[in-house]
């Protein structure tokens, strides 16, 4: 559903324009609602409404007896918020988010399938840069 690599900045009050490619996408949704929140890795999820539904019925499902579900639900549902798509394609983050993801201005936008992840430049860089090396080993692990 996404795909693709895009490097954008934000602008003066700490919103984002998502890539024309997405904002295309997202005009043939029903629901043009969505949700980001605190992702893995150093970055932040992005997800539109059906998809934030279902992670969100797996979350819940989870043991609330368990303290590693209790954890990964507080982190993951407090650092959530709905977001509006303007009519720009723009998106406003919030400083925590920013904070968590070590954004600066700079951001990479990516595409991984079900959900949009965005990244600080340095985080993406620093990252790409360690996974490219064993990206065919990794692929012949899983597959």
């Amino acid at each position: 559903m996404w795909y693709g690599e895009f490097h954008h900045t934000l602008d003066d009050k700490d919103r984002f324009i998502l890539p024309a490619k997405f904002r295309e996408k997202i005009k043939t949704l029903e629901e043009k609602k969505f949700y980001i929140t605190r992702g893995l890795d150093g970055c932040l999820f992005l997800f539109s409404q059906s998809v934030w539904n279902g992670l969100e019925e797996k979350l819940k499902a989870l043991p609330f007896t368990k303290h590693e579900a209790r954890s990964f639900n507080r982190l993951y549902f407090s650092g959530a918020c709905e977001v509006e798509i303007d009519s720009q394609g723009r998106i406003i983050l919030s400083e925590y988010l920013k904070e968590f993801a070590a954004i600066k201005r700079e951001i990479v936008i990516i595409g991984v399938a079900d959900r949009i992840e965005v990244w600080g430049k340095e985080g993406w860089n620093k990252f790409y840069q360690e996974k490219k090396k064993i990206f065919e080993e990794t692929a012949e692990n899983l597959f």
